[in-house]
């Protein structure tokens, strides 16, 4: 019988990262909750999971950045992505009207979506939480009465509560994408399929140094589908740039960091993977 992979998730069962977790493998998995995203990648490092399942960004409220800083200081790499139309929910007791709710607790990702639906409700004070499913699964847990939470369809389900208003997010193209990570050390290779790749580097102060590198990058027709950049800490404006490539050609790719190694310092990849267009339900091509 083949073993049941353990997959580190950031937040409880029925969080929107337990959703991409299982659209992405396809299979019975045994997931492992985590607080933090530090947590998650910690299970990672110290091989108590085999996978894990990392936010990165979304389509309205942008990037974590500090979830780019731990894939760089962990022995973790990218294998796969995934990109999930999130569908907020505002969730309640059995019972419960909106005009009972005084309080929405969730994930402040999650809050940031849905703002405008709630400058209708002045009455209802939005705070903070660690995630969105923990959120329900305290309001069940303890019944509380005048609180909601904003999350998933799924978590409703799992903690019987009452989804009183559905897709609440401002803008209902609303996508997270979501990193597929595994330990450094894991020998999957499959370059046939790789088309895309995640790597990270700082520049050295010379003027022109970031134009250099994206000329090389444009010069090997790769595909320059997200950059971002980071304070080094302790380095007065020194960044870290994540950059994301997408590419036909893997040969092509590798010679174009072959290219603008020379002119980077540190470059490092943190993951060759297959875009994840097929999770992306029409989206229109990034």
């Amino acid at each position: 019988m083949p073993k049941i992979m353990k997959i580190a998730i950031q937040g409880t069962i029925g969080s929107f990262h337990e959703i991409a977790t299982r659209n992405y493998f396809h299979q019975d998995i045994d997931l492992l909750p985590c607080d933090t995203f530090e947590e998650l990648t910690e299970s990672l490092a110290l091989h108590k999971s085999d996978y894990g399942c990392l936010a990165i960004e979304n389509s309205l409220v942008g990037s974590i950045l500090r979830n780019y800083t731990l894939l760089r200081k962990n022995p973790v790499k990218i294998i796969g992505e995934e990109y999930l139309r999130i569908k907020q929910n505002l969730l309640v007791l059995s019972g419960q009207t909106i005009n009972d709710i005084h309080e929405v607790h969730s994930h402040p990702m999650a809050i940031e979506q849905c703002k405008e639906f709630f400058k209708s409700h002045p009455h209802i004070k939005l705070i903070n939480s660690i995630d969105t499913a923990l959120s329900a699964k305290e309001i069940a847990d303890d019944k509380i009465e005048g609180r909601g939470a904003i999350g998933s369809e799924l978590a409703a389900s799992i903690y019987g509560l009452e989804n009183i208003a559905a897709s609440i997010e401002t803008n209902k193209e609303n996508y997270t994408r979501f990193l597929i990570l595994s330990h450094q050390n894991n020998g999957i290779k499959h370059h046939d399929l790789f088309n895309k790749a995640s790597i990270c580097f700082a520049l050295p102060h010379q003027t022109g140094s970031l134009s250099k590198v994206l000329s090389i990058i444009a010069f090997y027709e790769i595909n320059l589908s997200k950059i971002e950049s980071s304070p080094i800490m302790g380095e007065l404006w020194r960044y870290h740039f994540y950059v994301d490539v997408m590419f036909d050609d893997y040969e092509r790719y590798k010679q174009c960091l072959s290219a603008i190694e020379p002119l980077t310092v540190d470059l490092e990849i943190l993951g060759e993977y297959k875009f994840g267009a097929s999770s992306m339900e029409g989206l229109h091509k990034l």
